[in-house]
């Protein structure tokens, strides 16, 4: 470009100014920009007068840098229009490119639809080939199409006749015989495959059943199982090698082992009856140790190893037997005899060495990892179960012990004697070795069951355990203690029975102790002497009785005739007259004493026993002489006996006569104020036993009973 063009290219620009016109106002905004800046750097530079003298060398300098840059500017402003120039030029070749690519593409445009019409016109030409290549594969293939239908059916002659190797081998030629009739034919199904589909299923359902009786097979024909599992490990293989949809006869074969092992054993038919269910173990104990002993023998040798048979075996059979209990326990409930038999099977049998627990079953079988065969609620429900049944089979047991026992004691002839000639009953050992036998039995469950028979036989005792025989119920670690309810309710029992048994007496006494006290009892001891002939005639027969139940008799017998004493003493038929009849009365007490301690320690009560004592007590309140020491007397009349009463002295004081009101009040206030009596263990009511005439309100004191 030369410089005349340059030139003519350039902007005009005013004359005096270097800066474009308004059309460029950013150059315009710069230019003044630049002479505020020259302005201000002038009037800093020309400030002083001495200043001016340079201005001349200023002015060539800035001259020489305005040159400069307006070199560097024209600089660039010429190689941006050269850049602009190679770029039109650019932009004209571009175009015409584009202009022959526009020209070429409508010619092939052009081509291709003359093309599309000449495609059109050759699809029946195509489809005629299409149809000429199928009918040439059907050509070369209709020979062995022919023969699909003889070879369908020859399949399933194999198949019934359990030929089942040579049956699949034939289902895969014809599979294969599809495949290649399938992709020439592209994709056309011929219906002389349509028969292939129900071949197979019938074909599967063969392996599963010869898988199905296994164990019978195994024994039988085991030629027919190998070849059931062979069919269903070939097909496996065979259809993850070409990627096909697999037929899952591996897994069929393997659940056909299954159900046909729970199906043999554990059927719903085969659950047994009420009744019957210990003999259903019994076979079953027999039963599944041969079928483990087929599996490992028989059945494994014609499996793959990978099947696992023992393993298998021994986990369905576990599978199904708790499948099979669990039913049965939620059914109706178990008899007794049922419930302890399943419970002793599943705790001990099934897992001793007669089954699971057996040297002979190798550790293929993995038993160690089974379930436990009764759940801990299970469990729970057998035992409260067998407790229930057996304590309303005890409780019924003992009643009509109880009621035969009864009858026989009722009988017109002498009980039974010892050999020491002592009455005698089988019966309560009978129900000792009968509670022994139960409790006993259950050690062969389970400790858990067995306590709570234990506490069943306990709580059922009641009237059937005495002596020491009872320890043999009482097991190897429990405490004594643990009898302790039994006793103190056989304790009980046993003071009722006395007490029935001494109705008897109490009813002969009453009349006799009738007339005392009174002067006729004052002067003669005949009314005491009938007392103890009748006491001594009716108590001869406890010498056939063993102890401790026979010194409970005596003691209850003597309790008798001293409270009828008391009650005697307390009814106020008599007042002593003078100081001669309360000496006499103290005698006759003290003579009474004696004769009862003579009487009852003659039929062999224990002295440490004995209730006679008291009369001793109550004859020295009458032999007291000096009634003002009466309060000293009383007081320890209640230290030796606690439940007397203010009722009690009152009539004691009354029996005496010669107290007057004052001395009467005294004595009843030592008896309040008195110390309290200590306790004293093994005491036994006395007083409280013996009901006191009301006394007058004038022998009452302020804050006594009657105040």
């Amino acid at each position: 470009m030369d410089s005349a063009t340059k030139d003519e290219m350039q902007p005009s620009l005013p004359p005096g100014s270097s800066c474009p016109g308004p059309e460029w106002p950013e150059q315009e905004r710069a230019e003044q920009l630049a002479r505020g800046a020259a302005l201000k750097w002038a009037s800093g530079i020309f400030y002083r007068p001495e200043q001016l003298a340079r201005l001349g060398q200023y002015r060539s300098r800035e001259v020489q840098r305005t040159c400069s840059l307006e070199a560097r500017i024209k600089s660039v402003v010429q190689s941006y229009l050269e850049g602009v120039k190679t770029g039109v030029w650019q932009l004209a070749q571009a175009f015409e490119a584009v202009q022959g690519a526009r020209e070429a593409l409508g010619q092939a445009r052009a081509l291709l639809q003359g093309m599309a019409m000449a495609t059109q016109t050759l699809k029946p030409l195509r489809e005629q080939v299409a149809q000429h290549k199928q009918l040439q594969v059907l050509s070369q293939l209709l020979p062995r199409l022919w023969a699909v239908p003889a070879a369908v059916a020859h399949t399933r002659t194999l198949i019934d006749a359990q030929q089942l190797l040579e049956a699949y081998v034939c289902l895969r030629e014809l599979e294969q015989l599809q495949e290649e009739t399938w992709a020439p034919l592209g994709g056309l199904e011929l219906p002389v495959f349509e028969g292939l589909g129900p071949l197979a299923e019938a074909l599967g359902q063969a392996v599963e059943a010869a898988a199905g009786a296994a164990g019978q097979l195994a024994r039988e024909d085991p030629a027919l199982l190998v070849a059931a599992v062979r069919v269903a490990e070939v097909d496996a293989e065979y259809t993850t090698s070409l990627e096909l949809a697999p037929r899952d006869w591996r897994q069929r074969c393997l659940q056909a082992l299954q159900e046909g092992l729970e199906r043999t054993h554990f059927g719903t038919p085969l659950l047994p009856e009420p009744g019957a269910l210990a003999g259903w173990l019994e076979a079953l104990r027999v039963a599944l140790p041969a079928e483990l002993a087929i599996a490992e023998a028989l059945v494994a040798p014609c499996c793959p190893p990978h099947y696992k048979v023992v393993q298998l075996w021994a986990h369905t059979l576990h599978s199904g037997l708790r499948r099979c209990l669990q039913q049965l326990l939620e059914g109706p409930a178990l008899a007794a005899a049922d419930a302890f038999a399943l419970l002793h099977w599943a705790l001990h049998v099934y897992l001793g060495p007669e089954m699971m627990g057996s040297l002979e079953l190798g550790p293929e079988a993995d038993v160690s990892q089974l379930e436990p065969l009764l759940t801990l609620e299970n469990i729970e429900q057998l035992e409260a179960t067998f407790v229930t049944q057996i304590q309303a089979n005890v409780a019924q047991w003992l009643q009509r012990a109880l009621d035969g026992e009864v009858a026989e004691w009722n009988r017109e002839q002498e009980p039974d004697t010892d050999s020491s000639g002592f009455y005698h009953s089988p019966m309560p050992a009978i129900v000792l070795q009968i509670l022994e036998e139960n409790i006993r039995v259950t050690r062969l469950v389970s400790e858990s069951l067995q306590q709570r028979v234990h506490s069943m036989a306990l709580s059922e005792l009641g009237a059937f355990l005495r002596s020491s025989s009872v320890s043999v119920l009482q097991p190897d670690g429990v405490a004594s203690g643990a009898l302790a309810p039994v006793e103190t309710a056989l304790d009980e029992l046993q003071r009722r029975i006395c007490r029935l048994v001494l109705e008897v007496l109490l009813a002969e006494l009453q009349p006799l102790f009738a007339a005392l006290p009174s002067r006729r009892w004052l002067s003669k001891s005949e009314l005491l002497d009938d007392v103890c002939e009748r006491t001594e005639r009716f108590c001869q027969d406890f010498s056939r009785v063993r102890n401790p139940a026979a010194q409970l008799l005596l003691a209850e017998a003597e309790r008798t005739v001293v409270l009828q004493y008391l009650r005697a003493l307390m009814q106020g038929r008599l007042v002593c007259r003078g100081a001669d009849e309360r000496t006499q009365a103290a005698e006759r007490l003290q003579h009474d004493a004696a004769q009862l301690r003579e009487l009852f320690l003659g039929l062999g009560l224990e002295e440490s026993v004995r209730c006679a004592p008291v009369l001793l007590a109550l004859r020295d309140l009458l032999n007291l002489r000096d009634p003002m020491l009466l309060g000293l007397e009383v007081a320890g009349l209640r230290q030796k006996f606690p439940d007397v009463s203010e009722d009690h002295i009152s009539a004691l004081l009354d029996l005496r006569g010669d107290v007057s009101r004052e001395q009467r009040l005294a004595a009843l206030s030592s008896l309040q104020a008195g110390p309290q009596p200590s306790p004293s263990a093994g005491r036994r009511a006395l007083f409280s036993l013996v009901p006191a005439p009301t006394p007058a309100l004038s022998s009452c004191l302020p804050s006594g009973p009657c105040a």
